[in-house]
């Protein structure tokens, strides 16, 4: 007999639990278990009035921000509506089906008021990293770090020259993005003009020539076979047991300031968390030999990452390498058994200039396939090529083939954020927007780690 739907939906009196309606294996379930930010209540309090009536719990919208961007929900609007109708979401948020949700307008005053200027993003994001040290999940014998672009909420038809970009904080322009912009630049110290060594390209702390007149924080960059847009960078520090991310940094899509926020990063987590790794793995762009000689000889890590050269000609005469340097007289020895000598001083980019004798190389029968098209072969040696020399030994060993393949964990994280959390362009504008972005992504992501690595597999 067929049957048919009674519809009795006037009753007066119910019996419902949240908790019966939430399945074992939901994710959020998992989450929960290793997640309590309770605590930031205190680190907000001094942010709220002591007055008037009560606000909504800060520990609620941190909550369902977590779920945002757990779940790539990355419209607040749609957050608060998602919240209102799935019953995993009201649980995990500690809501009951009467309550209300709070309203989109609520988390932006909170995200661009009391949320940024507690730097709560930052403490959620260590809440969850000291956890993950807590389970076992941080080795802090290896550590990888990267970058990946990801594009600003900023019109890539739009721009302004950088020399106007004062102009913008006059009227209806002045945005918090443009005034955090302008206080940045005005705290900058401009850097020499970019040289001819073994350096990736300098230039970080020199305006560009146009920005977004929305974000004028982001930089105009572009992907390999792809159109040009503004972006920002985030930058991943990662533990390679479980490939957790230890500290995440924002900068401009740039590859001077990318490198440079390595040093923020190792920094902050040895002083935060009492971290330094034995060995640090990362590409090319981070083997210039001032980053090699700080991680070298200054924190004493071992470095797998391969040296930025530029000494490596391709046009059949003697490259470098090809030339043996004598520490102990300070001399060069060249294929054809003449010396290359130098004054011992070093130019302004870095580097001490060995030079061969101009007769010397007038007679040498290896001429050609030395100096060809001038009188006498020179060589520039890095200040710091005993750095580059432990960098080059390492990539010569089998610890670093196991590292090289154990980078792509850092790699899989962006592609994860990009694709799965949906975090590929941005909805915060300036560098903190960015910022908070960044870490509730990456804190997510360790939420997630978490629960997929330590919950028991249902069967």
């Amino acid at each position: 007999m067929m049957g048919s739907q009674g519809g009795d939906q006037e009753r007066l009196f119910y019996s419902f639990s949240l908790e019966d309606h939430v399945p074992k294996d939901h994710l959020l379930r998992d989450i929960d278990r290793f997640l309590d930010v309770s605590e930031l209540r205190g680190q907000l309090a001094p942010f709220y009035s002591h007055t008037g009536r009560p606000s909504i719990d800060p520990v609620l919208m941190i909550r369902m921000l977590v779920i945002g961007y757990s779940f790539g929900i990355r419209s607040e609007r749609r957050l608060c509506e998602e919240v209102h109708l799935n019953l995993a979401y009201r649980w995990f948020c500690r809501l009951g089906l009467n309550e209300p949700v709070p309203d989109h307008s609520t988390f932006s005053k909170n995200r661009h008021g009391r949320f940024r200027q507690s730097d709560v993003c930052r403490r959620i994001f260590e809440v969850v990293l000291q956890r993950c040290m807590l389970e076992g999940l941080v080795g802090g014998e290896g550590f990888a770090i990267d970058a990946s672009v990801i594009k600003a909420d900023a019109n890539r038809e739009r721009f302004v020259p950088a020399a106007d970009a004062k102009k913008l904080a006059e009227g209806e322009g002045g945005s918090r993005a443009v005034r955090e912009y302008l206080d940045a630049l005005e705290g900058n110290n401009p850097a020499g003009p970019e040289s001819d060594s073994d350096e990736p390209p300098s230039g970080a702390s020199t305006p560009p020539k146009n920005v977004s007149p929305t974000d004028p924080g982001a930089r105009w960059t572009a992907v390999r076979g792809g159109p040009a847009f503004y972006a920002y960078s985030t930058n991943y520090l990662i533990d390679l047991d479980a490939g957790i991310i230890v500290d995440v940094e924002a900068t401009p899509a740039h590859r001077t300031e990318e490198v440079d926020a390595t040093r923020t990063m190792i920094e902050r987590v040895q002083r935060q968390f009492e971290l330094t790794p034995k060995r640090l793995v990362a590409d090319t762009a981070y083997g210039a030999a001032p980053m090699l000689n700080w991680i070298v000889n200054e924190k004493k890590i071992e470095p797998h990452i391969p040296v930025w050269e530029k000494s490596l000609r391709e046009d059949g005469t003697f490259s470098r390498p090809d030339f043996h340097f004598d520490a102990s007289a300070n001399t060069y020895d060249c294929p054809g058994g003449k010396k290359l000598t130098s004054t011992g001083r070093p130019t302004n980019v870095g580097t001490v200039l060995f030079r061969a004798s101009q007769h010397d190389c007038g007679s040498c029968a290896l001429k050609q396939k030395c100096c060809p098209n001038t009188s006498h072969r020179k060589i520039a040696r890095s200040i710091y090529e005993d750095a580059r020399d432990v960098a080059r030994t390492v990539c010569a060993t089998p610890a670093y083939e196991r590292s090289h393949k154990q980078r792509k964990k850092v790699e899989m994280l962006f592609a994860h954020l990009k694709r799965i959390l949906k975090l590929d362009r941005l909805r915060l504008r300036g560098i903190s927007g960015a910022r908070d972005e960044f870490l509730m992504a990456a804190a997510a992501q360790n939420l997630r780690r978490m629960a997929r690595w330590l919950t028991p597999a249902t069967v």
